[in-house]
């Protein structure tokens, strides 16, 4: 007769989550999962297969969680400009706040992660995919309903856009204040007028 799990695999998957978020890749260990989750070793690999496993359904999990409430604050009806820019500015606030200095998880992925491992870096590629498009919709929305000048490229300042929002997340892991995220967000907006 089969055991049963003695705890829950989704909360487990979420708590790896935030310790992998927290600390990164490489500065989590199995001893250090199995501290944190309180399951044994063989259950965890039982249950998620490797480290790398776990932490690829974590980046799977981030991204189910964070990816569609921002399509979603994009693709409201009315006027589109104002998302994207509530977007940029609070990309920036975020960043300089220290309770959330531990940055976007996607993006700390694409930092340590990006250059020597492929799933990691098509998990990171499909989310900025993702964003890409949902800030080129609006902006093309924002252009036809006059927004957004006729000669802005939509799709150039979507990819500016994302650029720039992944680079406030960098910027925001160091901690060197607000000044460069909020003055990089003010700077990148005025292209939008």
């Amino acid at each position: 007769m089969a055991r049963t799990k003695e705890f829950d695999p989704d909360a487990a998957l979420q708590s790896a989550l935030e310790l992998f978020w927290r600390r990164g890749y490489e500065a989590t260990s199995m001893a250090d999962l199995v501290e944190h989750l309180g399951i044994a070793r063989a259950s965890l690999y039982a249950t998620f297969g490797s480290k790398r496993e776990l932490y690829l359904k974590a980046l799977d999990r981030y991204g189910e969680q964070r990816g569609p409430r921002i399509v979603e604050e994009l693709s409201q009806p009315g006027p589109a400009l104002p998302a994207v820019r509530e977007l940029v500015r609070r990309f920036a606030d975020e960043s300089a706040d220290d309770a959330l200095r531990r940055g976007c998880f996607v993006t700390n992925t694409a930092v340590e992660l990006g250059a020597h491992d492929a799933d990691s870096a098509r998990r990171v590629e499909e989310s900025w995919n993702s964003l890409e498009t949902a800030l080129t919709s609006a902006l093309i929305r924002a252009r036809a309903q006059g927004e957004l000048a006729p000669e802005r490229d939509p799709a150039a300042l979507a990819r500016m856009l994302l650029v720039l929002l992944q680079g406030i997340r960098v910027v925001g892991r160091i901690g060197s204040g607000p000044a460069r995220p909020r003055d990089a967000a003010a700077q990148a907006l005025t292209l939008l007028d």
